[in-house]
């Protein structure tokens, strides 16, 4: 392992903005990808007839090593700058990337938001329906503190000044309405294709003097661990292991585990101890926010730990919420047919779980920007309105307050395979 501070990064962005070769440039030039692994990934891409596409093969290569196992294609995701080592969450597609983000799968501390300078893409992006402005939303309700944006394809604009300039202000208009801080997030002109101003300044872009791409990823800060919370571990899986029985594995999100505790799993009420815990096929004394591990259990069973369950301290466990009970949610409408109306029933993705949830009641529109109440007791809620809700789940379900524990109080909608809003869990009544 790396002594660097380690952080996790997501690369998010509208679809063909680059994020791929962004990427597979940024693994180059960092040298997580070597030259001779490049310069095959080129000759492939020649051979598909794809040229400009050698880099984005660096991650879509990864589509074959996924089915071998999964060591490969996690050493193809690590990267170093000169005082930071990099994790990159891998979100293919734009479903996925909801997914992961929300079921704290992979909680990125930092993004890059990739946005296309080139004439007309990135005004679709930051368009009502565009990626761009679903993806910042997304970043920012679910807890993405620091980011920074590669306005891309600088070869495709000319490494034009004005043309950066006017994303810049553009999309930092919509970040800053989103509730960015914008002297915080560096603008960085880049091109992933001709891997400009990604580790070297470049001579085209001689009127920009600020940070290249991996200078300003390398400042970010460190998240501080959550370590003197109470315990909580959602569980990603469980699987049964010949020797060694049911093995859940998750990561914590908050507290310390160590061997030989006694824990508690909810919503199932399972109480064991602590045999042993294991993180990248080594076993450890004790996991600290951000490790994902396998952990033995004494006398578990595959009924008693699943996805979405979640383990903590008998002391403190985690909160469950009964099917009479619910909770009260600040959301974010991103996307829906037709509207959300009281009684709407879809599935609630909060960490690793996936409940049915009813909208039970709408309790007020708020103004986006200010937080203000609109409307009391709206009939329903369309695409870009914010409001305050309350949920019940169909069955029980962990969750905590977001001001108690944010890694474990966020949440999203799905429908239909697409994310119809995102929120934050203000209240809770458990409804025993």
């Amino acid at each position: 392992m790396v002594d660097k501070p380690h952080l996790n990064l997501v690369i998010i962005g509208h679809i063909d903005h680059g994020k791929s070769t962004m990427m597979g440039a940024l693994l180059i030039e960092t040298g997580a990808v070597t030259d001779r692994e490049a310069r095959e990934l080129e000759k492939l891409a020649k051979e598909y007839d794809r040229d400009s596409w050698s880099y984005a093969f660096v991650f879509d290569k990864l589509k074959e090593e996924r089915q071998r196992g999964i060591t490969i294609d996690l050493a193809f995701r690590k990267f170093e700058t000169p005082s930071r080592y990099f994790t990159i969450i891998d979100a293919p597609g734009h479903a996925d990337f909801v997914k992961n983000m929300i079921t704290g799968a992979s909680q990125a501390d930092a993004a890059i938001l990739v946005v296309s300078g080139k004439k007309g893409e990135m005004e679709v992006g930051i368009a009502a329906n565009g990626q761009t402005r679903e993806h910042a939303y997304l970043a920012q309700t679910l807890g993405v503190k620091q980011l920074v944006v590669a306005v891309n394809k600088a070869d495709v604009y000319d490494y034009s000044e004005d043309r950066f300039n006017e994303v810049k202000e553009s999309v930092g208009d919509l970040l800053k309405n989103i509730g960015f801080k914008l002297k915080d997030v560096p603008f960085v002109p880049t091109s992933g294709m001709a891997m400009e101003n990604l580790s070297k300044k470049s001579d085209k872009l001689s009127w920009y003097d600020g940070p290249t791409l991996i200078d300003a990823i390398d400042n970010f800060t460190l998240p501080e661990k959550p370590t003197g919370k109470p315990l909580r571990l959602p569980i990603q899986d469980s699987y049964s292991i010949k020797g060694t029985g049911v093995v859940p594995v998750g990561r914590v999100e908050t507290g310390v585990l160590k061997k030989g505790d006694k824990i508690v799993i909810m919503p199932t009420g399972f109480e064991g101890e602590i045999r042993t815990i294991e993180m990248h096929h080594e076993e450890i004394s004790q996991a600290e926010p951000g490790d994902n591990v396998g952990i033995s259990i004494r006398g578990i069973t595959l009924q008693d730990a699943g996805r979405g369950d979640c383990l903590g301290h008998p002391s403190d466990p985690p909160t469950v919420i009964n099917p009479s009970g619910k909770w009260t949610g600040q959301i974010i409408v991103i996307w829906h047919p037709t509207a959300i109306a009281q009684g709407y029933t879809p599935v609630v993705h909060a960490h690793t779980a996936q409940v049915a949830a009813k909208f039970v009641s709408l309790v007020k529109k708020l103004d986006q920007k200010t937080g203000a109440v609109i409307e009391d007791s709206p009939k329903f809620l369309k695409r870009n309105e914010s409001a305050i809700v309350e949920l019940s789940p169909i069955k029980k379900m962990c969750l905590e307050k977001y001001n108690d524990f944010p890694e474990m109080g966020r949440f999203a909608v799905r429908d239909m395979g697409r994310t119809a809003c995102v929120g934050i869990v203000k209240d809770i009544d458990t409804g025993e």
